[in-house]
């Protein structure tokens, strides 16, 4: 069985998922989270339908085993992840993994394909902190851990910035002092590259046309939100900068901002860096706007006449059908537009309001379809629409651990 781990590591927790790459499908899946916080927890999932042979009854039940210690670093999270593997299963004896896949959120202008882990790309990752402080840090600490975890297989970071370095200088350069950019490595990268890579090449295969001839728009609207105007499968333009604060309004960031906002609320407001950190991607966003950052939430206020709940929402749509449209331009037309992440496939309004503005573009929204809650990819526009618009289920653990094998089989 050709086995992968995808590990998604962050600052107090990690993510993790067993796949079997030959079906792929998942093995098992947990979080190992409240790192060096005290008591820490992990959860473990055995998938026993997945483990099932044929019509053989599986040889342990589909459940999550919960377990509580003192989980002081990464290290001892992983540990902890092997000691619920060997007490719940998979086996990773039977199922031993080939290599093992690590989400890195930054790769710079320095890596743009998978990479397999060697002391000098841990280096670089380090190095690369400085323009993802929250996240770098924690996914290097990942590695390092599950190097000790796994040291006999190698190792692979996927970067969510790699699928937008394709990006023309254009498209990534931000017009200030052009020394000053490049010292300080200043520019556009983007994110959610593992989702917008996956997304868009399941609705290639769904639409049944190649890869190579589609103009698509992805939303991937999550928590963290972003778009990415794709064409013949390369990133042309995304809506995430430097970081990922720049673009859509999100759960509790702001998204693209008049930059002398700042400048004001230093001079009126007496607010230092760190304030202005904390307001732009804490408190802002849909959170800044109606005090929750659940979309579920805004709905639901909105339901009961709250304006704060509807202006927040009204925000939210304007935004999309502005990056909407100037995708549009920037692809001169689009084949497939496609939502992806929680908001995106779960948010009947949202997608609604989204491509209400689109008639001019050839989008036509089937309401009914739209309307449907069901599991899997599938068209929410009409037959006669120019434009098909899908929603697609993203899975970047999948796509992690594809990226993975293909630098290691």
């Amino acid at each position: 069985m050709n086995v992968v781990l995808v590990v998604n590591s962050g600052s107090s927790s990690f993510k993790y998922q067993l796949l079997d790459m030959e079906h792929e499908r998942v093995l098992a899946s947990g979080l190992v989270e409240r790192i060096g916080e005290g008591t820490g927890i992990a959860r473990h999932t055995v998938e026993a339908a997945a483990l099932a042979s044929g019509d053989a009854a599986p040889a342990v039940t589909d459940a999550t085993y919960t377990i509580e210690r003192d989980i002081p670093d990464h290290t001892a999270g992983f540990t902890v992840m092997l000691d619920a593997f060997a007490a719940h299963g998979p086996s990773l004896d039977d199922h031993a993994p080939v290599a093992v896949g690590h989400r890195v959120v930054h790769g710079g202008a320095r890596f743009f394909a998978p990479t397999v882990v060697t002391p000098l790309v841990e280096i670089n990752i380090d190095e690369l902190s400085v323009l993802a402080p929250l996240h770098n840090p924690a996914n290097l600490a990942g590695i390092v851990a599950a190097k000790m975890a796994f040291p006999e297989v190698p190792h692979v970071a996927v970067f969510d910035t790699a699928f937008h370095q394709s990006l023309a200088p254009e498209a990534y350069t931000y017009a200030i002092d052009r020394e000053l950019a490049e010292a300080h490595r200043i520019r556009r990268y983007g994110f959610h590259g593992t989702s917008h890579k996956f997304v868009s090449e399941a609705a290639a295969q769904f639409v049944g046309r190649p890869l190579s001839e589609l103009k698509q728009i992805v939303f991937h609207l999550g928590n963290g939100a972003s778009v990415a105007a794709i064409e013949g499968g390369r990133s042309v333009d995304t809506s995430m900068g430097l970081t990922p604060l720049e673009g859509l309004v999100m759960g509790t960031r702001s998204g693209d901002l008049d930059p002398a906002v700042l400048f004001h609320l230093a001079r009126r407001a007496d607010m230092s860096i760190a304030d202005l950190d904390t307001l732009l991607n804490k408190r802002s966003g849909l959170k800044g706007l109606a005090g929750v950052s659940d979309m579920r939430d805004i709905g639901e206020r909105r339901d009961a006449g709250d304006p704060a709940a509807q202006l927040a929402f009204d925000v939210y749509i304007h935004r999309l059908r502005a990056y909407a449209g100037s995708y549009l331009a920037q692809l001169d037309g689009v084949d497939v537009i496609s939502f992806t992440a929680g908001v995106g496939e779960n948010s009947i309004r949202v997608r609604e309001e989204a491509m209400a503005t689109l008639g001019f573009a050839g989008v036509e929204i089937d309401p009914e379809r739209n309307e449907r809650r069901e599991r899997g990819i599938r068209r929410i526009s009409t037959d006669a629409s120019r434009v098909t618009v899908l929603v697609v289920p993203t899975d970047e653990e999948l796509e992690i651990a594809r990226q993975t094998l293909s630098v290691t089989s």
